[in-house]
Parts: C-alpha cells; sequence; structure tokens
C-alpha cells in the first residue's frame, strides 16, 4: 500500500476536530496537567465522568518530570507512595518515611492510565478567560498557547463544563482570571488569591491536602494552586501532597461537593 500524505493530514484533522467537538461541553475541565490534575482525571474518568485537561504545554506532567532541579527522582511520603503503588509505580525506600521514585516513570505511567480510564489531554491550549452566568463560573475560553505566546490577534473558543479544576501551580491561572475580571470574591480570608509562601515542605505537604477545596462557584483548586491560593508554602521536590491533592479533589467532585 503506498501511503498518502493527504489521507495522513486528513486523518489527524478530521479524529481531532470529534475528540474536541465531543468535549466542548464536560462534566470537568481540569487546567493544567501536572500530578494533581493527572491523578484527579484518573479518578474522575474512570468513575465515568467527560473530563478534558488543558494543558498549555506540549508535554504534561508540570514539575514532576524534572524532580529536583533536574534529578529526575521524586520523593513521596507513605501516603503519597500509596497512590503511586495503586498507579503500579515502582518506589524504594530511602529513610523510614520517604519514598523515591523514577519521576518519568510517575509521568508517563500516571498520564497513560488517566488516558486509559477515559480523560482527553488537549496541549498546547491557554485558558485566557472564564464563562460566567449567574456568579457561577461554568465555562473555559480556550486558544492555543502559541497564539497567546505570540500576541496574535485571533479570536478563542469556549467549552461549558460542571466543574473546573485550577491545577496549574504556582501560576494559579484560572483564579488571576477571576480575580481581574469578574465579580466573583474566592473563598478565602481575604476574598483573594493569597499566594504562596516561601518552601517549608512538611507544612506545604500537609496543606496542600487542607486547602484541596471549592475556591469560588463552580471552580475548585488542586495541588499547588491549592496552597498559592490560601496562602501556602511551596512544598519542593516532594510529591505526595500533589497525589494525594488530585485524589482528593476528585471525591469532592463525585460526592456531589457543589460550591
Amino acid at each position: 500500500m503506498m501511503l498518502s500524505e493527504t489521507k495522513i493530514t486528513r486523518a489527524i484533522i478530521e479524529r481531532f476536530s470529534r475528540k474536541l467537538l465531543d468535549h466542548t461541553e464536560v462534566d470537568t475541565a481540569i487546567v493544567g496537567g501536572g500530578p494533581a490534575g493527572l491523578v484527579a482525571a484518573y479518578y474522575l474518568a474512570k468513575a465515568g465522568h467527560k473530563v478534558a485537561i488543558f494543558e498549555r504545554k506540549l508535554s504534561i506532567g508540570g514539575g514532576m518530570w524534572g524532580g529536583g532541579m533536574m534529578f529526575n527522582e521524586i520523593v513521596v511520603q507513605q501516603e503519597g507512595k500509596e497512590i503511586l503503588d495503586a498507579f503500579d509505580v515502582h518506589t524504594e525506600e530511602y529513610e523510614p518515611g520517604y519514598f523515591t521514585a523514577d519521576a518519568v516513570e510517575a509521568v508517563t505511567t500516571i498520564g497513560s492510565q488517566a488516558l486509559k480510564a477515559g480523560a482527553k489531554v488537549f496541549n498546547c491550549m491557554t485558558v485566557e478567560d472564564v464563562i460566567i452566568r449567574e456568579g457561577r463560573v461554568i465555562g473555559l475560553v480556550i486558544t492555543w498557547s502559541p497564539v497567546e505566546m505570540t500576541g496574535l490577534h485571533v479570536d478563542p473558543l469556549s467549552i461549558t463544563a460542571r466543574h473546573v479544576i485550577d491545577a496549574t501551580g504556582h501560576a494559579t491561572e484560572v483564579l488571576r482570571v477571576i480575580e481581574r475580571k469578574a465579580d466573583i470574591k474566592l473563598f478565602t480570608e481575604t476574598g483573594k488569591l493569597m499566594g504562596e509562601r516561601s518552601m517549608w515542605s512538611d507544612k506545604a505537604e500537609r496543606l496542600t491536602i487542607d486547602n484541596t477545596k471549592a475556591i469560588c462557584p463552580g471552580v475548585y483548586v488542586a495541588g499547588m494552586s491549592a496552597n498559592a491560593a490560601f496562602g501556602g508554602p511551596r512544598m519542593g521536590p516532594i510529591f505526595g501532597g500533589m497525589l494525594l491533592s488530585g485524589k482528593k479533589v476528585a471525591e469532592l467532585i463525585l460526592s456531589g461537593d457543589r460550591p
């Protein structure tokens, strides 16, 4: 059989278009394909939710790829190890209470299982705005990341979602749009983003999970976005809290929690 370049092109356009069209209305839209977002996507999709992940970069995995300072090993505590065990990611005990895992294995395995569960990833896409009706976020306004990076004047498209998860990490990209453009108070002490504090691994790991919750009507925060929103410290290259945060936010949505 002779391969046709135009058939290859048509296959890509038709299949991608079908995937995007099928996800213009979703149960949960996750912004940010890092560890918290991927774990949340897995548990939600496994439970039957239609889930779309919008990742501004070419690759998913967030900061987990590089481990600590590009040493591609990560550390998790006992509770985080249990999440990696559930995904069949190999871990090795370093000292009591400290476990290491290969960062690349962790990202690729969790990402693969999230997609096999039914979640879809739309990479190279940026969320530049939100859709709000009657004081509740009901959707996202999306564009290609290269369009944003080059400053081209190209109008975006939009999708609707019953739930939105800001899992964009330190940047809290969705919340910054809401704070800047919407007349909505966040569920923080100040009603605004409180910003992340300097590194404190022990405290940050606990607060990452505690702060994983609704942040405003229709929107949840997970992973480092949770600490950045509620004023918690960063945790550095320990990822147990991120993994547990992803599972927690999925459980909140599946339980019917509706801010």
